[in-house]
């Protein structure tokens, strides 16, 4: 067991040895010559998400109010490059009130990456995780990115993008510093929605980017199911980073074409909804979670290389990059 602070920066908590790992930086999470920054915004769920709501806007949701100049912030993969960023435009705390049109462009795994980074620089685990919110459109689940963070023995999953009290008209108010987690609530993982839809039992048409782009569906679900394996094992990419089955799967609503990969996927989503319960019983680090960091590490259409390729989602008809991780 290993000793890290609380998020309320009480008193220690006792943490298990494979869950330890989460309390250290990501190449993504690592904030270079910026901990000092990081060092400063205290590790509570409020104050980590607030700051990351002032330093990050929404690239799609706030995109009338923000410059085209900035649109590249989107491509800041690196936490690092993403406050340097921010310090040479501000160069103040990251508490300073930013305008809305000064803050750095992105999404919200970068506000999640943020708040792990925060969380980490100060010994708390913490881990981005990816799937779908129904609390941003009635009748739609947008693909989007929660943070968790171990505290009292537990993962606690919250989203740094919502004020506490938001509850939108549709939906019951739920408290955003602990969702609720399975099928059904506000936030499902990528892989329960998966096996749901390999079951028949929900409508996969009904998740992805937006009810009105082709960006959803059983593929899409599908490719999620993949980012939900990388950003678990701490490479926290892009949403529109492209590499291994991703690349070779097939088009948005080509379902056929998925074929050859249902195996895979079945297997990879399983494994992560079976760690996960493994968790929720309190056991960390247990078969389910040691099988699934095996096939992440060894399974090459799985784990990014040294290269990948990045779509702009600006453009999405325009060539992808290629992009080489560090």
């Amino acid at each position: 067991m290993t000793t890290t602070p609380r998020t309320d920066a009480s008193r220690p908590t006792q943490v298990p040895d494979a869950v330890a790992g989460y309390a250290r930086h990501s190449a993504y999470s690592d904030p270079g010559p910026h901990a000092g920054l990081l060092r400063a915004v205290p590790p509570t769920i409020g104050d980590v998400s607030a700051a990351a709501r002032n330093l990050i806007a929404h690239y799609r949701g706030e995109q009338a109010q923000l410059p085209e100049a900035t649109r590249g912030d989107i491509d800041l993969r690196w936490l690092s490059d993403q406050l340097a960023t921010d310090q040479a435009r501000h160069g103040l705390p990251l508490n300073a009130p930013r305008a809305l049109p000064e803050r750095l462009q992105g999404c919200c795994r970068d506000h999640s990456l943020f708040s792990v980074g925060v969380l980490r620089e100060h010994g708390v685990p913490a881990r981005t995780r990816i799937g779908f919110a129904d609390y941003f459109r009635a009748g739609f689940h947008h693909d989007h990115v929660v943070v968790e963070v171990f505290d009292g023995g537990r993962w606690v999953r919250f989203d740094p993008e919502l004020e506490v009290g938001y509850a939108p008209g549709f939906r019951a108010e739920f408290d955003v510093t602990d969702i609720p987690t399975g099928l059904g609530t506000p936030f499902e993982t990528a892989a329960q929605v998966w096996l749901a839809h390999r079951a028949g039992t929900l409508d996969a048409d009904t998740y992805g980017v937006d009810p009105t782009l082709p960006l959803r569906g059983p593929v899409f679900v599908a490719e999620y199911v993949v980012f939900e394996a990388a950003h678990r094992h701490r490479d926290e990419l892009l949403l529109w980073d492209i590499w291994g089955i991703l690349s070779e799967g097939p088009p948005p609503g080509d379902v056929d074409g998925l074929a050859p990969f249902l195996d895979r996927i079945d297997r990879v989503a399983g494994l992560l909804v079976a760690a996960d319960d493994e968790e929720a019983r309190g056991v960390h680090g247990g078969p389910a979670a040691v099988e699934l960091e095996e096939l992440y590490r060894t399974e090459t259409l799985l784990h990014p290389g040294t290269e990948i390729h990045t779509a702009d989602p600006f453009h999405p008809e325009a060539p992808h990059r290629v992009t080489a991780l560090r």
